[in-house]
């Protein structure tokens, strides 16, 4: 479901549902129309209607993932102010995506909370889509999954509702919740990230002026997540090398989930995954996301500052 939200049901990438649940005339798309160039993936309605599964397409760039097409501009906008510390203020040489960099590694956070709620970006029509799914399927058992940005996109409008998530090579999408006021739970179990530990985005270190996604003109800064994670040890087990090339929905369906998957029991692993095809999920503990920046109150006059934001 997650990888064809990248595509459409009559393609040759379209992986069929085999198992009879979600039957492929129970799916609807959106955001497919000709002139539509943003927010796009597919509705998966199990036969009964009781469970619905909205997959939100994440980030499509020819030399990243999701081959390009016309989606490619707002992906990056969206992209640049979710994960990014300050407006994708990366170097010198960067234009910004929003007005909130104040010079000397300081960034107005009233500012970044008003770029980021800003109801034409993807979070707001991700809103609006689950009201109308939720007005076609009111007895419904609503899931929102998806794939790098559509795997963030769903976890925001998951933890809004309070609805389940599997998420797949999201970006830290932490970063961009507290910057949403996103409602916060004794804990956030609903939301499961999938992730391997060779993929430099999903575990944001792809990051600094001289990185592949830098050079893409991509500001994935972001690392900390919601909820809890499956982490494979991609590194560790199959001897894979950090970098973006783990980062395609397609290498992680065929190569990590396909597979089976002999755990050996190292530091990285734990002893808790002795003999488990699937670790165990986690909370992420200690993590801080753009902890060199300093977020405060500067443009109504005020000095006042705080940390991370």
């Amino acid at each position: 479901m997650t990888s064809n939200a990248y595509t459409q049901l009559d393609a040759k990438d379209w992986y069929p549902l085999d198992n009879g649940s979600f039957p492929d005339n129970h799916t609807h798309p959106f955001g497919w129309e000709p002139d539509s160039d943003g927010f796009r993936g597919h509705i998966f309605v199990s036969q009964d209607n009781s469970t619905v599964v909205v997959s939100v397409k994440g980030t499509s760039a020819g030399w990243l993932v999701g081959g390009g097409g016309p989606t490619v501009k707002k992906d990056l906008l969206n992209d640049n102010l979710l994960f990014s510390c300050c407006c994708a203020r990366v170097g010198p040489t960067w234009s910004t995506v929003c007005g909130c960099y104040q010079g000397g590694g300081k960034c107005d956070v009233e500012c970044l909370e008003d770029a980021v709620a800003e109801e034409s970006l993807f979070y707001g029509v991700g809103i609006n889509l689950y009201n109308n799914v939720t007005y076609m399927y009111p007895n419904a058992n609503i899931w929102f999954t998806g794939h790098s940005l559509g795997g963030s996109l769903s976890s925001l409008i998951g933890a809004t509702f309070g609805l389940p998530v599997v998420t797949f090579e999201a970006p830290g999408d932490r970063l961009a919740a507290r910057r949403l006021h996103l409602p916060t739970y004794p804990n956030m179990d609903h939301i499961t990230h999938v992730r391997n530990n060779a993929d430099s985005i999903a575990m944001g270190t792809c990051t600094g002026v001289t990185s592949v996604c830098a050079l893409g003109g991509y500001a994935l800064e972001s690392k900390c997540h919601l909820g809890k994670t499956i982490l494979y040890d991609t590194v560790g087990q199959l001897g894979w090398s950090t970098g973006t090339g783990a980062h395609g929905i397609k290498a992680v369906i065929d190569d990590v989930l396909s597979k089976p998957w002999p755990f050996k029991v190292d530091a990285d692993v734990g002893e808790e995954n002795r003999g488990r095809e699937v670790p165990l999920p986690k909370e992420e503990e200690d993590c801080e996301d753009c902890y060199s920046w300093e977020f405060g109150h500067y443009r109504n006059g005020s000095a006042s500052a705080h940390g991370s934001c």
